[in-house]
C-alpha cells in the first residue's frame, strides 16, 4: 500500500473532529429525559438525526416502512458497484464519521451508518416495518404518530429523503426487445437516463459488467463537473446561490479545461441552476471510444434496439431531430427515483405560497415550527446531501424545543422566506429550487444573529458543543416568566400564531 501523507493529514482531521465534536453515546437503555423525537426514515440522514438527539439527551423513535435490510436508505437499494461520485469530505454526515479513504464505496457507507447506529444504541429505538400516514397534534401542541400507541412526541424530524421508488416508465414497444443473453463480452449496453445521478450509476455498472461499449440516451444536457474536491468545493462557494454575473467565469473553466474537445455536450443553461453530475470518466471514456452520449428522445423500442429522435444542442425536448436506430443487447432503465411523498404532515404544511420546498430554512414549515424536513425538500443544488448541515437542522429543531425565546412566529418564518425569494428576484430558477452550500450557511448564520436570544445557542447550532450553559440560562429565563406572569402571554401567543 503506496503510503499518502494528503490521506493520513485527512485521517487525522477526521479523527480530531471525532473526539471534539461527537456527542456523548447515552448508556444502553439510559432514561432519556430531554423532548421526544420522533424520526421518520432510517436512511442516513434518520439515522444522524436521531444520533444527535439521543447524543444531547433527546429521547427518540425511528419510524422506518422497510425492513431491516432498508437502513441506510437509498444506500441500501442501489447496486454494489455504486460508490460516492464527492470526495468524502463532503459526506461527513455524523461527526464520528471517520473515512479510509476520499472516495468509500456503496459498503463503506451502509458500514459507516450502521456503526453510527449501534454506536448511539439506536437499535431498541427503531421501528421497522412501520408506514407512517399520518401525524397530528393534539391541543397541548404534542404530536402523534400513527396512533397514540407510540405515546407523545415534542417534535417530528421527518428524513424520507428525495429518492424513493425507482421510476420505470414504459415506452412503446418496450415488450418487443429481447435481451442477447450471449457472452458478456458482446454485451452492448444502452441506458435511457433520467437524471444525473441515475447516468454516472448506469455507465458504473454497465463498466463493472465489461460491456464492450455504453451509449446514455439523454434527453436533456446536464453539466458535469470534476470529481475533484477543491473544484466542487470552489462552485460551492458562490453565496448568491443562483446564476450571477460572474457565473460565466466557472463555465467557460468547465468547457475550455474540462469538457475541452466534447464542448458540445455543455449545457447553454447556467451552471447554478440545476444540480450537475460529479464525475470524471464519463468524458474520458466518450474521448476513448467505449461510451456515447446522444441527446434527443426515444421514440420506441423494437427487437433489436431503440429508435431515437437525435437533437442538436439548444433544441429543446420534443423538437425536431435526426431519427436513428441504436443496437442494443441490453438497455437500462436509468430513469432515477421519484421523490417520496411528505403527505403524513397536516395540509396547512402545504399551503401556498409556503408550501415545499419554500419553508423557513428551506425544512421548517410555518404553519409547524416543531416539524424538520431534514433533506426532504431540496430540489437542485451545488453541495452535498450528507454532510455538516443534518446536524445543524437537527440542533435548532432541539433549540426550538427547549428555548420558547428563540421559536420564530409564523409571520416572522413567511417573512424570511419573502425576503429570500427577494434577494434571488433575478435568479433563472424560483429562489427555493436550486442552492449552494455556502448559501446554506449564511441562512444559518442569519437565523442564529437575527434573534439575540439565539445567540446563547451558537456554538451548539454550529458544533454542537456548549448546550449546558444555554440550557441554564433557559432555566433562569423560565423563572423570570413565570414571576412576572409570561406563561399565559406565550400561550396566548402561540394560540394567537
Amino acid at each position: 500500500m503506496t503510503w499518502n501523507p494528503f490521506l493520513l493529514v485527512y485521517q487525522l482531521i477526521q479523527y480530531i473532529i471525532a473526539k471534539l465534536l461527537s456527542p456523548t453515546p447515552p448508556s444502553p437503555h439510559a432514561k432519556l429525559s430531554r423532548p421526544r423525537i420522533a424520526v421518520i426514515g432510517a436512511g442516513l440522514t434518520g439515522v444522524s438525526s436521531a444520533a444527535h438527539c439521543v447524543g444531547h439527551g433527546f429521547d427518540v423513535v425511528i419510524f422506518e416502512a422497510g425492513g431491516r435490510d432498508q437502513l441506510g436508505g437509498i444506500w441500501a437499494r442501489v447496486n454494489n458497484t455504486s460508490g460516492l461520485q464527492i470526495h468524502s469530505l463532503m459526506y461527513r454526515f455524523h461527526p464520528q464519521v471517520q473515512w479510509s479513504n476520499g472516495y468509500p464505496t456503496r459498503q463503506q457507507i451502509i458500514d459507516a451508518i450502521e456503526d453510527v447506529w449501534k454506536t448511539y444504541h439506536l437499535e431498541d429505538k427503531t421501528k421497522f416495518g412501520v408506514r407512517v400516514e399520518r401525524v397530528w397534534q393534539e391541543s397541548d401542541e404534542k404530536w402523534f404518530v400513527n396512533s397514540e400507541e407510540y405515546g407523545k412526541f415534542d417534535g417530528i424530524i421527518a428524513a424520507v429523503g428525495t429518492c424513493g421508488d425507482p421510476k420505470m416508465p414504459h415506452m412503446r414497444g418496450q415488450e418487443t426487445f429481447e435481451v442477447n443473453s450471449g457472452p458478456r463480452s458482446r454485451i452492448q449496453t444502452h441506458q435511457y437516463v433520467g437524471g444525473g445521478a441515475s447516468a454516472v450509476e448506469a455507465l458504473e455498472y454497465a463498466s463493472a459488467a465489461k460491456a464492450e461499449k455504453t451509449t446514455i440516451l439523454a434527453r436533456s444536457d446536464k453539466w458535469i463537473i470534476p470529481r475533484n474536491a477543491i473544484v466542487d468545493m470552489l462552485l460551492a462557494f458562490n453565496v448568491f446561490g443562483q446564476e450571477i454575473y460572474i457565473s460565466w467565469i466557472p463555465e467557460f473553466l468547465l468547457r475550455r479545461f474540462f469538457y475541452r474537445d466534447l464542448e458540445d455536450l455543455a449545457p447553454k443553461k447556467g451552471l447554478f441552476m440545476e444540480t450537475p453530475m460529479v464525475n470524471s470518466d464519463v468524458l474520458d471514456k466518450i474521448r476513448e471510444g467505449s461510451a456515447a452520449w446522444l441527446r434527443g428522445d426515444i421514440l420506441s423500442f423494437d427487437k433489436t434496439g431503440i429508435w431515437f429522435s437525435q437533437r442538436s444542442k439548444g433544441v429543446p425536448p420534443g423538437g425536431p431531430g435526426r431519427e436513428i436506430h441504436v443496437d442494443a443487447d441490453i438497455v437500462v432503465m436509468a430513469t432515477g427515483f421519484s421523490r417520496p411523498s411528505l403527505k403524513f404532515l397536516p395540509e396547512e404544511c402545504f399551503d401556498e405560497p409556503y408550501n415545499p420546498p419554500n419553508w423557513y430554512l428551506q425544512t421548517f414549515p410555518p404553519t409547524h415550527r416543531t416539524i424538520c424536513a431534514n433533506n426532504c425538500t431540496y430540489v437542485n443544488a451545488i453541495g452535498t446531501v450528507g454532510n455538516y448541515h443534518i446536524g445543524i437542522y437537527t440542533r435548532i429543531l432541539l433549540m426550538f424545543l427547549v428555548d420558547p425565546l428563540t421559536r420564530p412566529r409564523p409571520g416572522l418564518m413567511k417573512l424570511w422566506i419573502n425576503f429570500t425569494r427577494f434577494l434571488k428576484i433575478r435568479s433563472p430558477t424560483p429562489a427555493f429550487d436550486f442552492f449552494t452550500y455556502t448559501e446554506l450557511m449564511w441562512w444559518y448564520v442569519f437565523c442564529v444573529a437575527i434573534n439575540p436570544f439565539r445567540w446563547k445557542w451558537a456554538l451548539f447550532v454550529f458544533f454542537g458543543i456548549g448546550d449546558k450553559l444555554p440550557l441554564t440560562v433557559v432555566e433562569a429565563e423560565d423563572k423570570v416568566r413565570e414571576v412576572i406572569g409570561m406563561e399565559e402571554f406565550n400561550s396566548m401567543q402561540n394560540r394567537k400564531d
